[in-house]
């Protein structure tokens, strides 16, 4: 039910309106979810809701490159992060409920990719419907695979964060396993969410989620080489991301509740 209604939403941000009405309707979301429009053209501009959420920066953000620092790919809300349990391969979904990381991962993840993660970090990105929904690679990046993993749609905001256990593993999602230059491995997930639930690669137009016949999708990659800040796609309204990365290899530099930025530092990796 989740994705239809997802599907029927999606139709709706769809449609161009005539411009009077459509720009009421631009600034009506942009007052009721308090949107900073600072950094993108102004309400008027957007011919749909759909290109409202999916607004580009005006202005390209500058930040010092780094082989050390991986930048945050989004701008979003920290809202769990820590080291990922050894015995039971578990995370924070926010407090007081985990999830599986086998789940989260899926079959196509081997089981001695994902061992790599005991004791590793974790950490979980909210992007609100008022953020910025184009994501980002955090650094220099070989992505080797991806698999698409259909599902439900739930939203992911806080209030359902703290009341459906297992939220991230029952919803839609593309993991996405990377490893940096140094051959650090890490996985980006990226989880779908109630309402649109398009989750896009610039990379792969195959990685299609919340269509009407949902299947699973998966790709290894030879040569897919992306550098820090490349765009890598956009969530066609705001939903999380997840980033695991394997022990010992990373260190996070933010904290739980943090408001994040991309292009912001967030993660040291160890030599």
């Amino acid at each position: 039910m989740t994705n239809i209604i997802s599907r029927v939403f999606g139709v709706f941000a769809a449609i161009r309106f005539p411009k009077k009405i459509q720009t009421f309707i631009n600034k009506t979301y942009i007052k009721l979810f308090k949107i900073d429009m600072s950094e993108f053209k102004e309400a008027e501009y957007y011919e749909s809701l759909g290109k409202l959420f999916t607004r580009n920066l005006v202005k390209k953000r500058e930040f010092e490159k780094s082989e050390n620092l991986l930048i945050s790919p989004c701008d979003a809300l920290i809202t769990e992060l820590g080291t990922i349990d050894t015995n039971a391969l578990r995370a924070l979904q926010i407090k007081g409920f985990s999830y599986s990381i086998n789940s989260l991962l899926g079959a196509y993840t081997l089981k001695k990719d994902k061992e790599r993660l005991q004791d590793g970090l974790f950490v979980n990105f909210y992007l609100s419907p008022s953020d910025y929904h184009h994501y980002h690679a955090p650094c220099d990046m070989r992505v080797l695979k991806a698999t698409h993993i259909s599902g439900a749609l739930y939203p992911v905001n806080l209030k359902w964060l703290c009341k459906k256990a297992e939220l991230f593993s029952e919803n839609e999602r593309v993991v996405l396993e990377c490893e940096t230059t140094s051959k650090s491995h890490f996985w980006l997930i990226f989880v779908g969410a109630l309402n649109v639930g398009k989750i896009r690669f610039l990379f792969d137009e195959n990685i299609a989620t919340n269509a009407k016949k949902n299947r699973n999708y998966y790709c290894s990659y030879d040569n897919l080489n992306l550098f820090q800040g490349e765009e890598m796609g956009f969530f066609e309204m705001g939903s999380t991301i997840v980033f695991l990365g394997e022990k010992k290899m990373f260190k996070s530099l933010v904290k739980r509740g943090e408001k994040v930025k991309f292009t912001q530092e967030i993660i040291a990796v160890k030599k």
